[in-house]
């Protein structure tokens, strides 16, 4: 397949005025200005040809609940949380992504491709995020990497679930302190595995224990929930006890501590800002916060954590973020290229090169602005939404 024409924004620093990109096994094969690349498509392939509009990598959302928190289905469709004990690492999120989910759909309209979904907040410890392409039926098949981060919680949300069933934690210092003592417990379990392994002798595996491994190998990051400042700090307080890797999801004052958070180098998953103050932990959330952060050297993406907000309002949080501050290509670069490479998966996805995956949304214009219209969304090489009247000709 091949598109042609239109303006390319790769997010790989490049900006090609009409562009050719060839499309071969589901990998982009070819990518440049059309009168300077190859163009022989087959008698029987499929070309697109766009006027005026734009083509760029298709949109990745960082942090979401999509098909674990069904849209129309009730408690019946809620996987979110399981909130009977505070610490559920072995819970996948592959183990209940509903892929009929209307959001999934919808994400596909609106020229997003991947997302990082995964348990919710209500654990101190909720289980494993997984990072998944938005179409398809079978969830396997949409995996580009599971485990991709540990879910961990702080502030509100574990204390107001468990206070109210009359048990631990109640209070900030048993979140910190159920955590590291959950992470000894790991380190004690990877060091008995070791030891074991190195000399034969036999090891009884522990399920239980056995998906802390990728964590303690920083091979995936925690993925803290923080909104307040000394939630922030604690969780890097911990992430630095243990030497973990780790993203500070929803960092909603991060604004108020951004030189201390790029000091600190933890990239922010910063949102959801387009939902109402409901908790006191996010009075002081504001679109301005992705700017500071990101003007302070933070690496930053944004995140609609759907369904609080919905998927397909993600570039209209990035257009917003921009209102307030953020430089208009890094508005773009937050929903693309960033959230790749915080989510561990920019090999593959978040830009427009030879080799990654042909993930690519084509847009009147600027995705950023409420007018814009998604022409294509294209999934590994295949066609997976293309509106009805959009202005091109095939």
């Amino acid at each position: 397949m091949y598109i042609i024409g239109g303006t390319v924004k790769t997010m790989a620093g490049e900006e090609i005025q009409d562009g050719c990109i060839r499309i071969a096994d589901g990998k982009i094969a070819e990518i440049g200005k059309r009168d300077e690349t190859a163009f022989h498509p087959a008698p029987d392939e499929r070309v697109i040809k766009i006027r005026n509009g734009l083509i760029m990598p298709g949109m990745i959302e960082a942090h979401c609940h999509m098909g674990i928190t069904e849209e129309k289905k009730g408690a019946e469709g809620d996987d979110c949380n399981e909130t009977v004990e505070p610490v559920t690492p072995w819970l996948r999120a592959v183990d209940a992504v509903n892929t009929m989910d209307a959001a999934f759909d919808d994400a596909v309209r609106a020229g997003i491709t991947s997302a990082m979904i995964g348990p919710g907040s209500s654990n101190v410890v909720g289980g494993q995020f997984a990072f998944l392409k938005t179409r398809g039926r079978r969830v396997d098949d949409l995996v580009v990497k599971a485990p991709a981060a540990m879910k961990v919680a702080f502030g509100e949300n574990p204390k107001v679930n468990y206070s109210g069933q009359g048990k631990s934690p109640s209070t900030r210092m048993a979140i910190a302190g159920i955590l590291r003592e959950e992470l000894t417990k790991a380190v004690f379990y990877a060091d008995r595995k070791k030891k074991a392994t190195d000399s034969g002798e036999a090891f009884e595996t522990d399920f239980r224990m056995e998906c802390w491994l990728p964590v303690l190998r920083r091979e995936i990051p925690l993925k803290a929930h923080v909104h307040r400042v000394d939630d922030i700090f604690t969780a890097i307080r911990i992430a630095k006890e243990f030497g973990l890797k780790m993203t500070l999801d929803h960092c909603s004052e991060g604004h108020m501590i951004a030189e201390e958070l790029a000091e600190e180098g933890y990239p922010a998953i910063v949102g959801p800002d387009l939902a109402s103050r409901n908790k006191i932990e996010v009075q002081n959330m504001a679109f301005k916060t992705v700017g500071v952060l990101n003007q302070a050297g933070v690496l930053t993406a944004i995140t609609t954590d759907h369904p609080v907000s919905l998927i397909q309002s993600l570039p209209l949080c990035a257009g917003l973020a921009v209102k307030s501050g953020l430089d208009l290509e890094e508005g773009y670069k937050a929903i693309t290229i960033h959230p790749a490479r915080i989510c561990g998966v920019a090999d593959r996805v978040g830009s427009l090169e030879v080799g990654k995956d042909a993930d690519i949304a084509i847009f009147t214009g600027n995705p950023m602005e409420v007018f814009t219209r998604t022409l294509y969304t294209i999934i590994d090489g295949q066609v997976v939404y293309e509106a009805q009247k959009s202005g091109a000709e095939n």
